[in-house]
């Protein structure tokens, strides 16, 4: 970062790892506030995006969302283009932190120009005199900041800044359902609040459906791009496997123009020497229907972990191959087990690894890797030493399941809850107690490890200016404030 601008700092309102929505719509509408409740000129407020930009487009909510709101994604920063550490060491930052109570490891010099805390996890963080944390254990991150909006400043309330808050609490608490588990009676009480100031919002089920739907819309993706959306790797010595969740059922995805090509290129771009993609899909009834496919260039790989899964006892996954005409190197099949999520094959590919060390292979231990950092997830995913779970409903399944958890609106949330629970076992699963945690983390390293931020001062202090010439544009049409 350039010092080109002497005497401007920046305050950067920062958002976790997952960079999921609830996390870009605290970041932007937490620095939105700031900004229009300053009174200093010299300092510039940033939502900035935890996540490097090229991994943007996975994120198929947000990237919705955002058009849907007229927001354009030229306008956001994210973590590869501006040199927080720079900043830093200047003495030109303040930080906010949003969705997340503590920076990792790679970011934990930064600790002391951290002045805000707004979170809905577990509170990590040591108290200090000089951070003011809110901390509450609601649905979604964006209730707590859409009630600092309401109670400090709801003058700057307006259609669209009411509609991004609410559209996000309302995906984040399952369309506001008690039998989902994740609604708690704030959630309720400031989507309530949003609607009766605008009563012209879109009703909420449809906002919920419409980005529930996004969420799984993986057609504008590419082949590499919908393995790396929901991933998980394991490791060894000499072997590196991909388990992917993949939104579309696996006979369409490998009728995909080139797609074992695209397969090959995946493994050599990201160093796999296999991949398992898992699917589900859903009957007219709400019936799940799972399939899977193994890919690998290496025969007797491919042989290998394919007979490990149907050979499989504990669970059995109930395979049956399924015509791959046009797949030289993909087996695929039907899953008759359709309760066996990938957190149930997981550990059968884990024994196949072990067995494969212990028959005179020396192997490290592997990991398992949320592959999303870049590639690699993420996931629905976490944490510094992998040990935090997805970034959608963590132990959505077993909370469905519990008939305490249903309340006036049971029957619709039965039945969100037949088809969403089954998805998020799929991919964004893990052992996780309310609230969910961030999918992804920096395992494999900080972003900027890459390389020097391309973002200078110039360029930050111009996008800024060109949100408040979009916000003046979009008062002055509506009238309001």
């Amino acid at each position: 970062m350039q010092n080109t601008h002497e005497g401007l700092d920046f305050h950067v309102v920062l958002g976790n790892e997952a960079c999921d929505l609830d996390s870009m719509v605290s970041a932007i509408t937490l620095a939105y506030y700031l900004a229009k409740t300053s009174s200093s000129k010299n300092l510039t407020y940033v939502p900035v995006l935890n996540i490097p930009r090229q991994d943007f487009p996975l994120r198929t909510e947000s990237t919705y969302f955002l058009r849907e709101n007229g927001l354009s994604e030229k306008l956001l920063t994210f973590r590869d283009e501006i040199d927080l550490g720079a900043l830093y060491e200047a003495g030109r930052l303040g930080l906010s932190l949003v969705d997340h109570n503590v920076l990792p490891r790679t970011d934990s010099f930064m600790e002391d120009v951290v002045t805000e805390v707004i979170d809905h996890h577990v509170l990590e963080r040591r108290p200090t005199r000089n951070c003011r944390v809110t901390a509450e254990l609601v649905g979604s991150c964006t209730t707590l900041v859409a009630e600092k909006i309401i109670r400090e400043a709801p003058h700057i309330l307006d259609s669209q800044l009411a509609s991004m808050l609410r559209d996000t609490i309302v995906l984040d608490c399952v369309n506001m359902a008690p039998a989902a588990g994740k609604v708690t009676p704030k959630d309720t009480e400031y989507v309530t609040v949003l609607e009766s100031k605008f009563p012209d919002l879109p009703p909420r089920g449809a906002a919920f459906d419409s980005l529930q739907n996004a969420k799984f819309d993986v057609s504008g993706l590419t082949t590499d791009q919908m393995l790396r959306k929901d991933l998980k790797t394991l490791f060894s010595q000499d072997l590196k496997l991909a388990v992917s969740a993949i939104y579309v059922d696996v006979e369409e995805f490998l009728r995909r123009k080139d797609v074992e090509r695209e397969l090959q290129d995946f493994c050599q771009r990201h160093n796999y020497n296999a991949v398992i993609a898992m699917s589900i899909a859903f009957t007219s009834t709400n019936e799940p229907m799972r399939q899977m496919a193994v890919y690998s260039q290496q025969g007797a790989l491919k042989t290998m972990v394919s007979s490990a899964l149907k050979q499989a006892t504990t669970p059995s996954l109930e395979l049956v191959p399924l015509p791959c005409p046009h797949c030289k190197h993909v087996t695929a099949y039907s899953q008759g087990n359709t309760a066996a999520s990938r957190k149930k094959v997981l550990p059968i590919l884990k024994d196949l690894l072990r067995r494969r060390e212990s028959s005179g292979r020396p192997m490290q231990s592997f990991q398992e890797a949320e592959d999303y950092k870049g590639p690699a997830e993420l996931t629905e995913p976490n944490v510094e030493e992998n040990s935090e779970g997805s970034e959608q409903l963590g132990d959505f399944g077993e909370q469905l399941d519990n008939p305490d958890a249903c309340g006036e609106d049971e029957t619709r949330g039965k039945e969100y809850g037949a088809r969403f629970r089954r998805q998020m076992e799929d991919g964004l699963d893990e052992e996780n107690s309310f609230p969910p945690t961030p999918m992804n983390s920096l395992v494999e390293g900080c972003p900027l490890d890459r390389g020097l931020p391309k973002l200078t001062a110039e360029a930050i202090f111009e996008r800024i200016s060109r949100i408040t010439v979009v916000d003046s544009e979009v008062n002055s049409t509506t009238g309001t404030q």
